[in-house]
């Protein structure tokens, strides 16, 4: 689950918290510099795909950084959208194996990142690491990362040229929603399941249906957070994720929501939208006690963007369109307590259970 609802932006030093789990063995040798890339380019979550059994580490840091270089490329401005969807396809069939071309980015380098050079400088070595890997993880990292980029071409061709003189593109309906919240986020929840149960717990006794659709759920919901949370930078964008089919029975225009003069309306929109997110993480919660109960590392992987996307979803409930618009979000002090919390009370299950009925 490494939407950036939770885990965006820089990293706070939580080496303390996760000291009781981190592996600090190198990453296999088939993957020598992986680690450096990934903490170059992930920050927080580095902290996360750490704290994982080595036995699946690498499948997922890998998955990510192939998901990380195609968001990289779908977001450089510096491009037009045709450009760029042709680069995102170009790099789509290079993951598949169905193009042998080396990828060369190289008109992507105005990038101001130094993370986000280093990742399109890269991105053929990236992709040449999926090599280390049997037949069934190829499968599994090609199937999530094609529906993943099938998202963000589908935004680009959505709202790639929205922004110009203050107008706004919305999506038509919760459908369209739900589906986009699903292509780049809720499929990793399914990909993270199906890659945990291969290599960590093949035989124990779970409801694979139930687990998928929890994990699904787990994804769209970290989403969700993001998309509610960064509305005010979206709509700078030209981009309304909040469908026209739920805004214009009320009233609501998407250049006007901001603007103070239908608050009570927007509000109350609003946090339904947020009541959803959180039920989506209520699947996401019950999808982490499903879990084996000595899988200590993959439940706190999972706990710490929950607790979180609670916690964010709580600042977001009780605030007002101004402070909306100055993008709410928890600090750095609130998710060090958050990730030592729960990395104490991991292994008791009193304590434990208390973790998510607090952070609601």
């Amino acid at each position: 689950m490494w939407s950036r609802a939770v885990f965006g932006g820089r990293s706070c030093n939580l080496a303390e918290a996760t000291a009781g789990f981190a592996d600090r063995d190198a990453e296999p040798a088939s993957m020598p510099s992986l680690e450096d890339l990934l903490r170059d380019t992930s920050r927080s979550f580095y902290l996360t795909l750490r704290v994982l059994p080595r036995a699946v580490r690498p499948q997922i840091s890998l998955a990510y950084l192939l998901a990380r270089t195609s968001d990289t490329i779908a977001d450089a401005q510096v491009l037009s959208v045709e450009q760029r969807l042709d680069a995102l396809g170009q790099f789509r069939r290079r993951v598949l194996g169905e193009a042998a071309a080396p990828l060369a980015f190289a008109n992507f380098q105005q990038q101001a990142e130094r993370a986000e050079r280093m990742l399109l400088e890269r991105a053929e070595e990236t992709v040449g690491r999926l090599q280390a890997f049997d037949q069934r993880d190829q499968q599994m990292i090609r199937e999530v990362l094609t529906t993943i980029i099938s998202g963000q071409e589908l935004d680009l061709q959505r709202f790639g040229g929205a922004g110009g003189q203050g107008t706004i593109r919305s999506l038509r309906t919760d459908a369209e929603l739900d589906d986009y919240t699903f292509r780049v986020a809720g499929c990793v929840g399914e990909f993270w399941t199906k890659v945990c149960r291969a290599h960590l717990f093949p035989r124990a006794p779970l409801d694979m249906a139930q687990l998928v659709a929890d994990g699904i759920r787990f994804g769209k919901g970290l989403q969700l957070v993001n998309i509610l949370r960064d509305l005010p930078a979206d709509w700078g964008a030209g981009r309304c994720y909040l469908p026209l089919e739920r805004l214009e029975p009320l009233g609501l225009r998407p250049e006007t929501l901001l603007d103070g003069t239908s608050e009570a309306r927007f509000l109350s929109l609003y946090r339904e939208y947020l009541d959803r997110a959180e039920a989506h993480l209520d699947a996401g919660w019950r999808y982490t006690n499903t879990l084996p109960f000595r899988q200590f590392r993959v439940r706190l992987a999972c706990a710490w963007p929950i607790l979180i996307g609670t916690a964010t979803i709580a600042k977001l409930r009780a605030a007002n369109v101004g402070e909306l618009r100055q993008r709410v979000k928890i600090s750095r002090g609130e998710i060090r307590e958050i990730m030592a919390r729960s990395t104490m009370a991991v292994m008791v299950p009193f304590w434990w259970r208390r973790l998510y009925s607090r952070s609601r």
